[in-house]
């Protein structure tokens, strides 16, 4: 009996040893490409966490920069947002922070080149549209109302379809054109939800072109508008 099993365990043995033998090495491989992703993987993550860390500190240091209107100081640590962490949401973020504080400076050429980078390089398509809309604003500012529209006219989220419409509106109105800006405020209006404060803003404009809003949220002319 003792013989029979000894003779059993050496088949085994030598089947696990054909076994190995063929496809040994195709195993061994596929284990070296399993630890090898699983290992990337790991460190992809902490590269990651790494630098998001890294960028909310640095979007810190911009915050404050913008908090004391210091220019130089939101040009040099912008400018390292910009090498280091370019594809963080905290840069992008910081480029429209930064751009607010160069508009309020008396700085739009700066404030254009912050935002511009931002619609170019952000790949959140919330984040290149709110750069659109006020770089439109810069434009408008300047009266390079094709400019505006230019800009205004590029895709964006449906999100963006009212304030896209109400600023289109406001274009309209600085070059004269009435008609154009009244259906582009209705669009607004009927766009925004109800419970949207900016809403109300729309509804004045509206007013002013001599259109009030009926009952159901109807936009009509009129008495003064007719």
């Amino acid at each position: 009996m003792a013989n029979q099993l000894d003779l059993e365990e050496q088949e085994q043995l030598d089947q696990i040893k054909h076994f190995w033998k063929q496809y040994g090495n195709a195993i061994t491989w596929v284990l070296i490409v399993v630890m090898g992703t699983f290992a990337s993987w790991n460190f992809y993550q902490y590269w990651q966490r790494s630098q998001a860390q890294q960028a909310a500190a640095l979007f810190e240091e911009v915050d404050r920069a913008v908090l004391a209107a210091d220019a130089a100081r939101m040009d040099r640590v912008f400018s390292d947002m910009k090498d280091k962490f370019s594809s963080t949401a905290y840069a992008q973020q910081a480029g429209l922070l930064v751009a607010g504080q160069y508009v309020t400076l008396g700085k739009p050429d700066a404030a254009k080149a912050a935002l511009a980078w931002v619609a170019e390089q952000s790949s959140d398509a919330g984040y290149q549209a709110l750069a659109r809309l006020r770089l439109a604003a810069i434009a408008m500012e300047s009266k390079n109302f094709d400019e505006a529209l230019k800009l205004l006219n590029t895709s964006h989220p449906a999100s963006f379809e009212a304030l896209v419409a109400d600023r289109k509106g406001d274009v309209f109105m600085l070059q004269g054109d009435k008609p154009k800006a009244l259906a582009e405020y209705e669009k607004s209006y009927r766009l925004f939800d109800p419970r949207t404060e900016y809403r109300r803003l729309v509804e004045v404009k509206l007013n002013a072109l001599g259109v009030d809003v009926g009952p159901q949220d109807q936009v009509v002319a009129t008495a003064a508008g007719k």
